[in-house]
């Protein structure tokens, strides 16, 4: 049996064809920030057609929405589509909307990153903008690089809501992130609040205002810099106590079950 100390964590999945076949892949970074807090990560595949999500979530201690190279397809939030609004992973998104309000019923706690901050606002019925350095007064939010520690060098400071949890967890009303998208939150999804914003007014960061749970969302990239960045690894190990309370609330609910 699968000692309770030993959290598991699901990680979603980017769908991507190579080498004559379909490839469901995550980043090591993630995999590595989540061994950090002691967390066993288990990939779960872009298949909703073919997994059972509730036996998944059932197993799981907590989620890690990653971030993408792809979009979520316009199509989900009521946008017209367009070239420039790609590259999209349709197999991922009918996979991560319905987990993201499966595990926000069911109270596990909730991480999304950048392309996952995005899914959270869209499977809560939020919008997004594309291209949002297109946009007057925006700054231009890709990055500029493409060596992997240049590409998510922190670069620009967020500012924390004077009621930010996220700022009481990483002890500061303002920090730097680094930054890697090219679309935003334009409509805020139901129940959504913002945390963090950047200076031009980009929302950086939400969190579910009625969660059971830890459930956060952020625009940038935590996980690069989660074993180093003293922001970042405070992100993390919020994360895994929450991950750590809810293993402790669900094992008494088991319990008492049993008497």
């Amino acid at each position: 049996m699968r000692s309770r100390n030993t959290p598991i964590i699901l990680v979603t999945a980017d769908v991507r064809p190579a080498d004559g076949y379909v490839w469901h892949s995550v980043a090591e970074t993630y995999l590595r920030a989540i061994t950090s807090i002691g967390a066993v990560p288990l990939i779960l595949p872009s298949m909703a057609d073919r997994i059972d999500l509730d036996a998944a979530v059932e197993m799981a201690d907590g989620v890690l929405v990653t971030g993408s190279r792809s979009n979520v397809h316009p199509d989900r939030y009521g946008v017209a589509p367009e070239d420039k609004h790609g590259p999209f992973d349709p197999s991922r998104d009918a996979t991560t909307l319905p987990l993201i309000r499966l595990v926000l019923q069911r109270g596990l706690p909730l991480l999304a990153v950048c392309r996952g901050f995005q899914e959270l606002n869209v499977a809560l019925g939020g919008a997004l903008l594309s291209e949002i350095q297109e946009i007057e007064g925006r700054f231009d939010h890709r990055s500029q690089a493409d060596e992997p520690d240049q590409r998510f060098a922190l670069a620009h400071d967020v500012t924390f809501a004077q009621d930010s949890r996220l700022a009481k967890i990483v002890g500061n009303q303002r920090i730097r992130v680094n930054s890697v998208h090219r679309q935003g939150v334009d409509r805020l999804g139901r129940g959504l609040v913002v945390e963090a914003t950047a200076d031009d007014g980009t929302i950086e960061a939400v969190r579910v205002s009625d969660a059971a749970s830890f459930a956060f969302g952020v625009q940038w990239h935590p996980e690069y810099w989660a074993e180093t960045d003293p922001p970042s690894r405070a992100i993390f190990a919020a994360f895994s106590e929450a991950i750590r309370q809810h293993q402790d609330a669900k094992a008494k609910i088991a319990a008492e079950q049993d008497t």
